[in-house]
């Protein structure tokens, strides 16, 4: 939502970058080449494992947006429930929270096998950025984005992105 807040700048961004692959556009298989990946969210089941792999694979600059990317946040909670915890976690989201038909789903591919734990993106591939927040405020973003479209390394220093 963060990023919806750039507001005007989002027309400016438009016409500077094309954005290749994302949950809004209907690409399905993740491309080559691609300059710069914005990783929103934590690493938590082996479809995440594999896609982190191939976006790292096929990408100059890789950034870890957010604090579920950059530490897990609030979807590593999971692990204070210990390791081996997948089915704890399927039954409660599954059977426990449900209101409409109570049952883990068992088909191949629609639920992707859980990670025994939640990890952030940086412990499973390089990356080449962090940009925390929960989520990031849309001038960090601006900024951050504003950087890289200008060639520079963003700057990153406490709770301000600042230019070098």
């Amino acid at each position: 939502m963060s990023f919806l807040d750039l507001d005007e700048f989002l027309i400016d961004l438009a016409a500077q970058v094309e954005v290749v692959y994302s949950p809004v556009v209907d690409a399905k298989e993740y491309p080559e080449n691609v300059d710069v990946c914005l990783i929103e969210g934590a690493i938590c089941n082996e479809d995440h494992i594999e896609m982190v792999h191939k976006i790292r694979a096929r990408t100059k600059i890789v950034v870890s947006f957010g604090d579920c990317a950059v530490t897990g946040n609030v979807t590593a909670i999971r692990n204070q429930l210990g390791l081996g915890n997948q089915e704890n976690v399927l039954q409660r989201a599954y059977v426990e929270a449900a209101q409409l038909n109570p049952c883990i789903p068992k088909l191949d591919g629609i639920v992707p096998p859980l990670l025994e734990r939640v990890i952030p993106v940086h412990e499973m591939i390089h990356v080449d950025h962090f940009l925390t927040g929960c989520p990031p405020s849309a001038p960090r973003i601006k900024s951050f984005v504003s950087q890289l479209l200008e060639g520079k390394a963003p700057q990153l220093t406490g709770t301000d992105i600042k230019f070098g």
